[in-house]
């Protein structure tokens, strides 16, 4: 058994035991309540243990409450994991395939064109066209980095360059991109920014 069951099954008997132990006080409040009316001397004990009767089952009740409200807070947070574990089930195995997608980038940038080559080429932009739609479909989309103001969130910089034509503090080139799966930073781009 799990501790989240364990803490589960604990919250839940405490709280049935506070139910319990309320019903054993208010069926001890209504036992003292059929009584009647007894003598002067005899009232004034069953008042204290009529006091301490209904301080018990409202101390009971209390408890039961808290008991109540500690497993709904437990339900709700277990739902919550659950529901972001499933939602970022396939991190890893995106984060593993990056490198290839990388290289796919890389094997097109640099391919010659014209000839024999030509149709190697577009059979390789196929691939990688048809990977980039199973990701996107899974949630992964590319951090714009270029012309962008540098954000430590998105990117990571590794060299600062003078540019004329850029304010300082722009990413003037991504040297590796960057990836969100659906709202996290699944890798930060590789940047160089403005001086």
């Amino acid at each position: 058994m799990s501790t989240k069951e364990q803490e589960y099954h604990e919250a839940a008997e405490a709280a049935q035991a506070a139910a319990e132990e309320a019903a054993e006080a208010n069926a001890a409040e209504a036992a003292v309540e059929q009584e009647g009316v007894e003598t002067a001397e005899q009232q004034q004990p069953e008042d204290s243990r009529y006091a301490e009767l209904e301080k018990l089952a409202e101390e009971n009740q209390q408890r039961y409450l808290r008991a109540q409200a500690d497993f709904d807070n437990y339900r709700r947070r277990t739902l919550k994991e659950k529901e972001e574990l499933s939602a970022y089930a396939s991190m890893k195995l995106i984060t593993q395939l990056l490198p290839i997608v990388d290289n796919f980038e890389r094997a097109l940038t640099a391919a010659p064109q014209g000839g024999e080559s030509e149709s190697f080429v577009k059979g390789v932009d196929m691939i990688f066209r048809q990977l980039s739609q199973t990701l996107e479909q899974e949630g992964l989309k590319p951090i714009q980095s270029v012309g962008e103001p540098f954000n430590p969130e998105y990117h990571q910089a590794i060299m600062q360059v003078e540019s004329e034509e850029h304010e300082e503090g722009i990413v003037v080139e991504e040297v590796q991109k960057g990836y969100m799966l659906k709202e996290r930073v699944l890798r930060p781009a590789m940047v160089k920014v403005s001086g």
